[in-house]
């Protein structure tokens, strides 16, 4: 399960068998009486992301097949007080509050029943992350209490560093239970997810290198887990001929997910009708705008680490510039040095990059548009949302469609208002951009519905991708198509969510026109952005008052 983003302070990630002793589900059925207050819905999710994280043996979380069919069993009784609450009367941001805790348990009960990582996916088992995600939660299916790098302190100290050797230490006792756990037959997740624990040797290496010097004992501790992690490779090579089934959910499990728990109005072959249509629309946009670009200058990449760092810092400046001036957003002192944390290094390496390296080199402004996944990020913690509930990053990455769905809406919105007028050749890549996450998400969908396998599906994305940015072979491709087969919905959720952001601007702004008023962008913007990170259904909901959206996922 994704559990590690639920944001716990850093001792309650190392230390949670002391924190758990005595947690048990009993205060999930005992409670009678008929609840009616947002607070009693506030305190029953905290008690039900209590009962979501597995129990503990000697500090490992038990995923064996018995403890995973116990905790499904109780969550009829934990949906039945949830659906005993009376709402009526309650203001629509609190009854989509309610609704967010539903997609969650309909999420714990796809997970439990369809998607089952820790018998299918052997990825699932990586003990340590050293990178960051750009979107609340990690994404993809995760095991409870991983050693994440960045749910941690950035200072490091003599007491954390124990705390971190401790949890590292466990890896040998994770491996071996995951050697019982891991039954499935799922190739491509087992081929990948194989691939995924070799490179965490090579992560855990590199971070006992990073440390060693003040922190010799955390050091060995990761060489350790790093020594366990090759091991657990060595005996997941030697299963790899067993395994010779689809891993894709089909598309009637696929299309409950999308409705059920990332409550979106579609169904598999909806999104793939999307997903066709924009992507062609992108072919068609670049192709005419390279023509009308024709006589301008191609873009060409920055070749050495200077001219590459002045573009970045320039692009970000620039950017950030624009948001104000332009009156697209509030801008807020933390944005700035949001965007500026994650610029990616320079790649001195000749011939093709992966794919986000290739645009970035070439011109910085169609990644910054998407880097706002980086001020939401900022933003949890200068400006946290009042619900108490959203303030705690959904599970089962219900967040997609909004977190994603933003990031790729910015590109062509701040494109229209403007941003670009002195960059025609920075358009391209806009559509280039868009051409690849339509690629991919198609992949992601045809992996799933089983008309393709993972390097099937890593092909056929890459023939979709002009200029030859997104090789088969390479990075990218590679592990988002891998990501894809394990989150169902992910892949297409990056242009889905644009185009239901979209039907949201539409609406929002017919309502203006109506009562006489005019569309501001920025007020727009404003009040999509501190509405936090759930599913684009409810935020039309709660900025139009029009619940249809979110009843065409139900029904």
């Amino acid at each position: 399960m994704k559990f590690s983003t639920i944001h716990l302070k850093v001792l309650s990630i190392l230390f949670w068998s002391a924190l758990f002793i005595g947690c048990t589900s009993d205060r999930s059925v005992k409670n009678s009486s008929k609840p009616n207050t947002y607070e009693q819905l506030v305190s029953f999710f905290q008690d039900w992301r209590s009962f979501v994280k597995p129990t503990l043996e000697n500090g490992v979380p038990d995923y064996s097949k018995e403890a995973m069919a116990l905790k499904h069993r109780e969550l009829g009784d934990w949906k039945a007080r949830l659906l005993s609450f009376d709402t009526t009367g309650w203001p629509i941001p609190q009854q989509v509050d309610w609704h967010l805790v539903l997609a969650e348990m309909n999420g714990f009960d796809f997970e439990q029943r369809v998607v089952r990582p820790w018998e299918r996916d052997p990825a699932f088992y990586i003990w340590f992350y050293s990178s960051p995600s750009d979107v609340p939660e990690r994404e993809g299916p995760n095991i409870f209490g991983a050693v994440d790098l960045q749910l941690l302190p950035l200072v490091m100290t003599d007491s954390l560093a124990v705390a971190m050797a401790q949890q590292l230490d466990l890896a040998p006792k994770v491996y071996e239970q995951a050697k019982i756990n891991l039954t499935g037959k799922a190739r491509d997740l087992w081929v990948t997810g194989t691939r995924s624990i070799k490179e965490n040797v090579a992560e855990l290496n590199d971070y006992a290198d990073a440390v060693e010097k003040n922190y010799p004992g955390l050091a060995a501790s990761a060489r350790n887990a790093s020594a366990a992690t090759l091991d657990f490779h060595t005996w997941l090579e030697g299963k790899v001929d067993e395994k010779n089934e689809s891993s894709g959910v089909g598309k009637e499990s696929y299309t409950w997910n999308l409705k059920n728990v990332h409550l979106l109005p579609l169904t598999w072959e909806e999104e793939r009708i999307i997903l066709e249509r924009e992507l062609y629309r992108s072919h068609s946009e670049l192709r005419f705008t390279e023509h009308r670009n024709r006589k301008l200058p191609r873009l060409q990449k920055a070749n050495d680490a200077a001219a590459y760092n002045k573009l970045i810092t320039d692009g970000v400046n620039e950017f950030m510039a624009f948001m104000d001036k332009e009156e697209f957003i509030t801008v807020k002192d933390y944005m700035k040095p949001a965007l500026m944390a994650q610029v990616r290094p320079f790649v001195p390496t000749e011939g093709l990059r992966g794919f986000f390296d290739e645009v970035d080199h070439r011109d910085p402004m169609p990644m910054r548009a998407h880097m706002f996944h980086w001020i939401d990020k900022a933003a949890e913690t200068a400006e946290p949302t009042e619900s108490p509930i959203r303030r705690k990053p959904l599970l089962y990455n219900i967040f997609d469609s909004r977190a994603e769905g933003l990031a790729t809406a910015m590109e062509e919105l701040v494109r229209n208002a403007g941003l670009l007028q002195n960059r025609q050749r920075a358009k391209e890549l806009i559509y280039i951009m868009l051409a690849q996450r339509c690629a991919r998400g198609l992949g992601g969908l045809y992996q799933h519905s089983g008309e393709m396998t993972f390097e099937e599906a890593t092909k056929y994305a890459s023939k979709w991708v002009p200029w030859g940015l997104l090789p088969a072979d390479g990075g990218t491709i590679q592990h988002e198509e891998q990501f894809y087969i394990q989150q169902p919905g992910y892949g297409s959720s990056y242009v889905v969510g644009k185009v239901l952001i979209d039907q949201l601007i539409a609406e929002y702004a017919r309502q203006k026109e109506a009562a006489g008023l005019n569309f501001v962008v920025r007020e727009f913007m404003d009040d999509l952005f501190h509405r936090g990170n759930i599913p684009v259904s409810l935020l039309y909901w709660e900025m139009t008052g029009d619940r249809s959206m979110l009843d065409k996922a139900l029904n």
